[in-house]
């Protein structure tokens, strides 16, 4: 109730859920619109691209068969570009937030209920890597975890990159949501509801499940809420840097590499993925914000 009076963060999740809609229903929607994001459309049909290799028409070929224009030079639909663009950025930011939050929750709730030598130890490992500069190590880790499953000589399939960036950015994006979580826990064991189930007998397991998962449900929704729009530009960064999703696979970072060639010549074909990851991310922030708001008793809306 407190969410639904919260005008901003309704209109931001409706966003939200626009885009994820769009992103799975990629192909439904290119099956109507009658396009695909691979096909060179400017070599069926000269009159789309001019002697330069440009969108012939205005605003970089906006037209009733393009909605967003061509790709200078290959003459690929801009519009399924996106879409299916958002469809493989979003499907791998969601399962490395999954990831993240799951390991987080393990790791956090581990430290903070057991203590001793075991919080020590990962307190120290979590210090450890949380001293990694996080987008240098996406950059360089990226060819060892695809040498990992491909040879250096062999052409990298687009799952095999995919597999890489999920495990690159779930090996240095969980830290922060564990050391959140284990101070959380900290303080719940102290409390008397938690003392009380030890003293009924309830087992470590039971204790975890029953009475400290719950309350921490709140700072796992709103962390999660903040780090899949960071996964989304991180993953758009590594395959905007050339390291992360390659030709010909649509994928919104890419989208952005191509258009630093263009934007000179074109700078419509910049334009909507731009504005679109930036309608994105602002709308999960502030989705974020309002949750928080929402679950948080002190608030005073």
């Amino acid at each position: 109730m407190r969410f639904k009076r919260d005008r901003t963060g309704v209109i931001c999740a409706v966003v939200v859920v626009a885009f994820f809609l769009i992103a799975a229903l990629a192909p439904v929607i290119s099956a109507v619109y009658g396009k695909d994001p691979y096909t060179l459309y400017g070599n069926n049909d000269p009159n789309l691209l001019d002697e330069f290799g440009y969108p012939s028409g205005a605003n970089g070929g906006i037209s009733p068969s393009h909605w967003f224009g061509v790709e200078p030079s290959l003459g690929r639909d801009v519009f399924m570009q996106l879409v299916y663009g958002m469809r493989m950025s979003l499907g791998i930011s969601v399962a490395v937030t999954l990831l993240t939050v799951i390991t987080g929750i393990l790791i956090g709730v581990t430290a903070g209920y057991v203590g001793g030598r075991t919080d020590y130890f990962l307190s120290r490992v979590i210090d450890f890597l949380l001293a990694f500069p996080s987008q240098l190590t996406f950059v360089a880790f990226m060819p060892v975890v695809v040498a990992l499953f491909v040879p250096p000589s062999d052409e990298t399939p687009t799952y095999v990159r995919v597999c890489a960036l999920i495990i690159v950015q779930w090996f240095l994006g969980w830290m922060g949501l564990a050391r959140l979580l284990r101070g959380q826990v900290l303080s719940l064991r102290e409390r008397e509801f938690v003392e009380a189930a030890k003293i009924t007998g309830a087992s470590p397991w039971r204790i975890i499940r029953k009475e400290l998962l719950p309350n921490v449900v709140t700072p796992v929704l709103v962390q999660s809420t903040y780090m899949l729009p960071l996964f989304v530009t991180s993953e758009a960064g590594l395959s905007f840097l050339g390291v992360g999703i390659v030709e010909p696979t649509p994928d919104w970072g890419r989208l952005f590499q191509a258009g630093a060639h263009y934007y000179e010549n074109d700078p419509t074909f910049l334009l909507f993925p731009a504005v679109a990851m930036l309608i994105f991310v602002l709308c999960f922030n502030l989705l974020g914000d309002s949750v928080r708001d929402a679950f948080d008793p002190k608030s005073g809306r």
